[in-house]
């Protein structure tokens, strides 16, 4: 009997203690009453015949959802989404109040589907996929916030991880990006093309100025005199040559 008594009060010891962890924020429940102050992080004892100790986890919560999402263009896109919140701690009692314990299905998942389908919407599935996807994740963070903020919850981020478009539209999105990256590489050949031809442009007209100088600089007495100094040249050559001139320019015969 004795045995059977501390084996008892043993159990009622136990069930009289709980221990609120970091991340963690409790609400005892006296008679069905919530107290009004929560319960921070530590060791807490109550008499579990008329009260409980509630724990609400505090911590940044991932909501994973595959959702099938419409676009602007009327398609259904599915997509991976990832919703990353927490409760607010100084709403917790207010929370559970108004939702239970289970207020990420009753409040948090509901408000985060309707918020993505609305916004996704507003969008081409080309946007979705590849331009405006941090531009719709925020707008979604934006917009969720203003939906479920007061009632006690912080968006942390809203992130498309996955859009899985159909094959038709992902081929055409593939064949445009390489069209456009084949025209861009054809305006850079163009570029060069047009810079080569410039360059040489210059190239020629610094040929033809040169060309101009040397011409104006050519007279006739300068031809005389170069001429003259030329015959002088020849006359000291220790080779023989017959040399036949018209009186303005030689032409020279080499006699072997």
């Amino acid at each position: 009997m004795k045995k059977i008594t501390l084996t008892l009060l043993a159990g009622i010891a136990l069930a009289s203690c709980t221990v609120i962890r970091p991340g963690q924020i409790g609400l005892k429940q006296t008679f069905g009453k919530l107290r009004e102050n929560p319960l921070n992080a530590g060791p807490r004892v109550f008499n579990p015949f008329v009260s409980k100790v509630i724990k609400i986890n505090v911590r940044t919560v991932e909501l994973y959802q595959v959702l099938e999402l419409p676009t602007k263009e009327g398609l259904s896109v599915k997509t991976e989404i990832i919703l990353l919140y927490h409760v607010n701690p100084s709403m917790v009692k207010s929370i559970y109040q108004n939702y239970g314990l289970n207020y990420q299905k009753v409040i948090v998942e509901s408000n985060f589907i309707a918020t993505a389908r609305q916004v996704s919407a507003r969008y081409d599935a080309k946007e979705l996929y590849a331009v405006d996807r941090k531009k719709v994740e925020h707008v979604m963070v934006e917009e969720l916030t203003s939906d479920i903020g007061d009632k006690g919850f912080v968006i942390d981020a809203v992130l498309l991880k996955e859009i899985s478009l159909p094959n038709a539209m992902t081929q055409a999105i593939q064949a445009k990006a390489s069209a456009e990256q084949a025209a861009l590489q054809m305006e850079f050949v163009i570029q060069k093309a047009v810079k080569e031809a410039e360059r040489l442009s210059i190239e020629a007209e610094g040929i033809k100025k040169a060309q101009n100088i040397i011409d104006s600089s050519l007279t006739e007495s300068l031809l005389k005199y170069n001429y003259i100094e030329m015959l002088k040249g020849l006359s000291t050559s220790p080779n023989a040559k017959v040399i036949i001139t018209d009186g303005k320019l030689p032409v020279m015969i080499n006699e072997k």
